[in-house]
Parts: structure tokens; C-alpha cells; sequence
């Protein structure tokens, strides 16, 4: 799969061990996906079903909990209706468990013993829980404010835990210099992640009849869902499954949006921020290493970015907890942005998710209930 606006590419075959190409380029994957529609209704609820889809290349090497094929249901924000996937009921209490499987899978078919990987939370707790499934070692770095129910769930899954102070980008920078030595399984950089992340869309427009939503609200902070989303509805348009590519809704919080300011001055490079404190953690990125191409991918889309304030998140997670629906407070600011788009959406189906489970930010609900 190309990203048309990204002007270096470099193929990435089955057994390239590189995070990047030769050239320090960042890498997308060749696959051709196929949907043998009959064959995927008959098989089980999980997104395996789309093994045509998927880059792995021996069923044996599948590292898996059965996961996904998260319900789709629809729920009513400010008196307007969205369909919404509830994503936070993945094994590890987010949708990264779709990236993890599919790219843990391929470093089990390489036979890798050890991988490192950075992440403020998610990730880490998705590539540890596949690691150990796997009975693959796991080193995580970790910007040192890491919610704490997200570090010790790694911790239980075998990771051995780097706390690393400064900015996300200087965790980072501490994971790039342990790739030197060991497989970087890395969420952004690591092309089989998106190729796990892509089977939202597959789900999506299944759950829907095998069509395409008019527009799909998604968080955006390293955007792999976002360019997973992407990869998926090409996937389908070129199979001549669905026939329109559906809007790509970003969502960033209001005080770290690299991505919402340059789509607003019509740049074609992330803005350069700085990044202050929101609840949003987990999209707090304030230098995406795939910007350029989440950019373009929502240009092409005819979509547009969306920011959101700390009160507008705090709202959003107050009407959504009330509805007894336990998320995180990153995933409120997917929501947040989602009700901002629905205030002028007209007939349109349109399609978000809960991407974390509140139980992984217990302290910060606590702070915010003021028990």
C-alpha cells in the first residue's frame, strides 16, 4: 500500500527486520488484500476472519486472543445518534490489541526473541500482553507520567519497564537507541501495526452490510488507526467492495494539535508545538513520525481535523460514563470531537469508537470524581 503524498517509499517484503529503509525513510508495506466475502461471514467473530487481508504469512505464526469484532452500537451524544465500536473491550482494554496481533504475529514468524517498544500507555500494554502470548521478551520505554494502571499491567504481562524523563519524543528517542541492538516493535514506525489497525474499517463495513460510513471520527495522535482506517477502506475500494472512501474525521486535543494547525495553514508537514498538559494522553504527540502522511490521507478523504478543549474532554467523559460506558479520558476526546461533528452532520452514518478502557486511568477518574 502507497500513501500518494509520501514521495519516498521503500518496499517492505515478509522478512525485512528494519524499522526504517536505507535511507532513514519510513516504510509502508506491498500487500494485496483480498475478501473472499462468503468464506469471511462463515468463519469466527474475530478479525482473523480476514486472513486474505492480513501480511502473515503461516497461520501457525498467528499470535492471538480471539480478538475483535468489537460491537457496533449506536449511542446518542447530545441528542444527536452515532454508531460507535466499542474497542475498549479488547484484551488489554484498547484497540491497539488490533496492531499488536498482526505485528507480533510477524516477529513470531521471524523468530525473534527480544523486542523494544516506546508508548505512553496503549501500546505498550498491547505488544507486552502479544510478547508474552508469544513467550517473546519485551522492553518498554515510558514517558516517566505514565498512568500507573497502565504500567502495571505491562509489568504483569513480563515487560521489564524503562521510565524515561522529559517529553514523549524523548522516550522516543531512548527506544531508537535500544533498536540499534534489538527488533523495534514499534507501533509508528513498524508498517505491520497498520496492517492490524486497518481491520476497523474491515469490521466497520461489514457490520454495516458491506458498505462504507459517510465519515469515521478517530483519535490522532501517532495516528495508527487513523492510517490504519485508511489502508482498510483502500483495501475495500480497490476490491470493489464499498465505492466511496468514507471522510477521516481527526480528532486532537486543543493543547497538542501539530496536525489540526498545519491542516488549518494548509501545510503539508505537522506545525511545530509545544505541548502542554491534557487528559488526552495518549494523542499528546507532538511531533507524529508519520504526520505527513496522516495529513494527506485525511486531505484525500475530503475530511478536515478537529480540536478539542480539557472542558469539552471532561464533558464528553461525564456524558458518556453516565450512559454506563467505562472510558478513558483519551478516548472522551475522541467523543468530544465526535459531537463537535455531529452538530452539523445531516443524515450521514457516522461511525466512532471507545478506544480505551477507564479502567486503565483510575487515578485520573479519581482526581477528576474528587472522592
Amino acid at each position: 500500500m502507497k500513501f500518494k503524498e509520501q514521495v519516498t517509499h521503500e518496499q517492505l517484503d515478509a522478512t525485512y527486520t528494519n524499522y526504517v529503509g536505507m535511507n532513514g525513510y519510513l516504510l509502508d508495506l506491498e500487500f494485496e488484500a483480498s475478501f473472499p466475502i462468503s468464506a469471511i461471514e462463515k468463519r469466527k467473530p474475530n478479525l482473523w476472519r480476514y486472513r486474505e487481508a492480513l501480511p502473515v504469512l503461516h497461520d501457525e505464526d498467528i499470535v492471538s486472543f480471539d480478538e475483535g469484532f468489537t460491537p457496533l452500537i449506536e449511542v446518542r451524544l447530545s441528542n444527536k445518534k452515532a454508531l460507535i465500536k466499542q474497542e475498549q473491550l479488547f484484551a488489554t482494554g484498547s484497540y491497539k490489541d488490533r496492531g499488536a496481533t498482526v505485528m507480533m504475529s510477524h516477529v513470531n514468524h521471524l523468530k525473534i526473541k527480544k523486542v523494544v517498544q516506546d508508548s505512553s500507555g496503549n501500546a505498550g500494554c498491547a505488544v507486552a500482553a502479544y510478547a508474552a502470548r508469544a513467550g517473546i521478551a519485551c522492553d518498554i520505554y515510558v514517558p516517566a507520567d505514565t498512568s500507573a494502571a497502565k504500567l502495571v499491567q505491562m509489568k504483569w504481562y513480563g515487560a521489564q519497564l524503562f521510565k524515561i524523563a522529559g517529553t514523549r519524543e524523548d522516550t522516543a528517542a531512548a527506544a531508537l537507541d535500544a533498536a540499534l541492538k534489538h527488533y523495534y516493535a514499534s507501533h509508528c514506525y513498524n508498517p505491520f501495526f497498520l496492517h492490524g489497525t486497518k481491520t476497523f474499517a474491515y469490521e466497520v463495513c461489514e457490520q454495516l452490510g458491506w458498505k462504507a460510513p459517510n465519515a469515521v471520527v478517530l483519535p490522532a495522535g501517532n495516528g495508527t488507526l487513523l492510517l490504519g482506517c485508511y489502508i482498510g477502506f483502500h483495501d475495500l475500494l480497490k476490491a470493489g467492495i464499498i465505492h466511496q472512501m468514507p471522510k477521516l474525521i481527526a480528532v486532537q486535543s486543543a493543547n497538542c494539535a501539530p496536525l489540526a494547525k498545519a491542516f488549518e495553514r494548509k501545510q503539508t508537514q505537522p506545525a511545530t508545538v509545544t505541548s502542554m498538559h491534557t487528559l488526552a494522553e495518549g494523542i499528546a504527540i507532538a511531533a507524529p513520525v508519520r504526520g505527513a502522511q496522516m495529513l494527506s490521507v485525511v486531505n484525500e478523504s475530503k475530511g478536515h481535523f478537529i480540536t478539542v478543549t480539557e472542558a469539552e474532554i471532561i464533558d464528553a467523559l461525564r456524558e458518556v460514563l453516565g450512559q454506563g460506558f467505562y472510558i478513558e479520558p483519551t478516548s472522551a476526546a475522541t467523543i468530544a470531537g465526535l459531537k463537535k461533528y455531529l452538530l452539523h452532520s445531516e443524515n450521514e452514518t457516522v461511525v466512532s469508537l471507545f478506544s480505551g478502557h477507564g479502567l486503565k486511568s483510575t487515578e485520573k477518574l479519581l482526581k477528576l470524581s474528587q472522592l
